[in-house]
């Protein structure tokens, strides 16, 4: 598909409902569109996640008949790149020249973080599918930030426990990004793990734009149980393609963060994902009525296997229609749209049910994937499931709050490296 930015969809209104201004009826068509923006990186390393993310937002507003409370809606989108400034810059563009009610997107950790101070000094409403920087909605929550996607140490605080408790591993190497990602993800994980008696033994990291992972492989002790890799985009192929052909996928297993073997990258590997384990809050080969449906339809829209790039924007994308017609399309009453936006609840999400806690992200389901050959078809298969998983996994949040953010040099430190 070709993109267009700023793309802008528009569509016949089918539907109309009244609302009362100053006493008097008034067509809510007569307000004009709702204009939804959207930001993420189709340029650069993560142009496939950002393509995914487009598709899934754009399916649900399509299935919606592109229309919420009884207003057509208008889609608004923006390359944001890489950069954090970048993305600020788009986003300053959504909302002062295209005047957008809503924005949706972003991707990378780094820039969740540089947009949150500006959605709160302009009071507009933002929700957050992809990026998981956990700060956001934790020790410096935004109110006009929505997440509904995931904290980055959300999936792997589990995932700590299943390592240690079910997969036995004692050692473990980790591997990941440089940048916010990478460091919160790896924290979780390590959190949990050591306190289940497991032992991080070394801690390496590599940039966004990595091209070439031989000296990170290189380096790895190889008296390690496991290399727990959190990567996506292409740096998820080369990894696994590099761990490969150095001979160590037999020896050293390679586990990882959920996005390391998404289905947005499943495609373009072969044997040297199968057996990867992972934690993510979803699989498109999650067996619910739900999931097949949603399933099924993004890949006849798309052509391809749905992957959490596409779920989470395309949950995103239902919420927004889900609290306009909450209002009754008054989405210019921005302190009540956004109390619609923070009240859905979804219970036939392709991920499984989700509810936001009063931090504004959800509890939700994690599913522990191992990578499999079905019907000739990759395929992350769910092998376990924890339901109801907060943010802050079984710490009171309280205690939790009181610690210092996942970093990635002193918290956690890794006393056991040498």
């Amino acid at each position: 598909m070709q993109l267009r930015r700023p793309a802008v969809l528009n569509v016949l209104l089918g539907a109309s409902v009244f609302l009362l201004v100053a006493g008097q009826p008034v067509l809510a068509a007569e307000k004009g569109p709702i204009r939804v923006g959207f930001i993420a990186p189709f340029s650069g390393p993560f142009a496939q996640n950002a393509r995914d993310m487009w598709e899934g937002f754009r399916m649900a507003f399509d299935e919606a008949g592109m229309q919420a409370g009884g207003r057509k809606i208008e889609l608004v989108s923006e390359d944001s790149w890489v950069e954090p400034a970048e993305a600020l810059t788009k986003l300053r563009k959504l909302a002062e020249r295209d005047r957008v009610h809503v924005a949706a997107g972003s991707l990378l950790a780094p820039s969740s973080y540089a947009l949150l101070p500006y959605v709160e000094s302009q009071r507009l409403p933002f929700l957050s599918p992809i990026s998981c920087a956990d700060d956001v909605t934790q020790r410096k929550p935004g109110r006009w930030f929505v997440r509904v996607g995931w904290t980055c140490s959300q999936t792997m605080h589990p995932f700590g426990e299943y390592v240690a408790k079910v997969l036995g591993y004692k050692k473990v190497v980790t591997l990941g990004f440089d940048f916010a990602f990478g460091f919160e993800s790896v924290g979780g994980f390590q959190r949990v793990f050591e306190e289940q008696g497991g032992r991080i033994i070394q801690k390496l990291w590599a940039p966004a734009n990595v091209q070439d992972f031989a000296p990170y492989i290189a380096q790895i002790k190889r008296d390690a149980d496991a290399v727990v890799g959190v990567f996506s985009g292409s740096a998820a192929v080369r990894l696994q393609k590099q761990y490969q052909e150095y001979g160590l996928k037999d020896r050293i297993p390679l586990l990882g963060q959920g996005t390391l073997t998404d289905e947005h990258v499943l495609p373009g590997m072969g044997d040297e994902s199968l057996g990867i384990v992972t934690p993510l809050v979803y699989s498109a080969a999650l067996d619910t009525p739900e999931n097949r449906r949603f399933a099924q339809a993004f890949q006849g829209r798309a052509g391809k296997s749905a992957s959490y790039f596409a779920a989470m924007p395309y949950t995103a994308a239902r919420t927004i229609v889900e609290a306009a017609n909450a209002v009754g399309g008054d989405v210019e009453n921005r302190d009540r749209f956004l109390e619609a936006l923070r009240a859905v609840q979804l219970r036939d999400d392709p991920r499984g049910p989700m509810k936001l806690d009063r931090w504004g992200n959800p509890d939700q389901n994690i599913y522990i994937r191992r990578v499999e050959r079905v019907g000739g078809k990759l395929q992350n298969t769910v092998v376990h499931t924890y339901p109801n998983v907060s943010q802050f996994w079984t710490y009171k949040p309280e205690d939790y709050l009181r610690q210092p953010i996942y970093d990635r040099d002193k918290v956690p430190g890794c006393r056991h490296c040498q």
